[in-house]
């Protein structure tokens, strides 16, 4: 039924648990996975005329980003090879994660997004995480939202 499933992770423990079920729910449903990592876009600092000398510049930060997010989609990639799911990940910056999951599940042609119903800001929220809200809000597609409860 779904080709092609888009599953965000922000490393957090939630979040890899609801990719993790992600993959589960691609490999009954023989679908490939794309897993994604939103990172926030670089900030200069602000009221300063020059960047001090221990502030990353533009390009450190990238890689940064770049490693931390392979990081994070390493555990969703490892579940995809044990569960035989082709995978593929993506890593993509910008300050709303929620419409950039949005914008690159059209891009990528994905049938659907499973993502957890929280994330990094945790249970805080009364409903929904706000990232899962954006997406829910922005999105032309379906999505899954899995809730997993933290365990003690």
């Amino acid at each position: 039924m779904f080709n092609k499933i888009m599953i965000p992770t922000d490393g957090s423990e939630l979040s890899t648990a609801a990719a993790l079920e992600g993959v589960a729910f691609a490999a009954d449903n023989h679908s490939e996975v794309i897993g994604v990592y939103v990172a926030p876009e670089y900030q200069y600092p602000v009221y300063v005329e020059i960047i001090p000398p221990t502030y990353p510049i533009e390009e450190e930060y990238d890689a940064l980003m770049r490693k931390v997010g392979m990081e994070y989609l390493q555990p969703v990639q490892k579940a995809a090879q044990e569960a035989g799911v082709q995978f593929s990940s993506l890593i993509l910056f910008s300050n709303s994660a929620g419409a950039a999951i949005a914008e690159a599940a059209q891009e990528q042609n994905c049938d659907l997004i499973f993502m957890g119903s929280h994330g990094r800001s945790g249970l805080g929220q009364l409903l929904l995480g706000s990232v899962t809200t954006k997406v829910l809000n922005l999105c032309q597609i379906p999505v899954l939202v899995h809730h997993i409860t933290k365990k003690k």
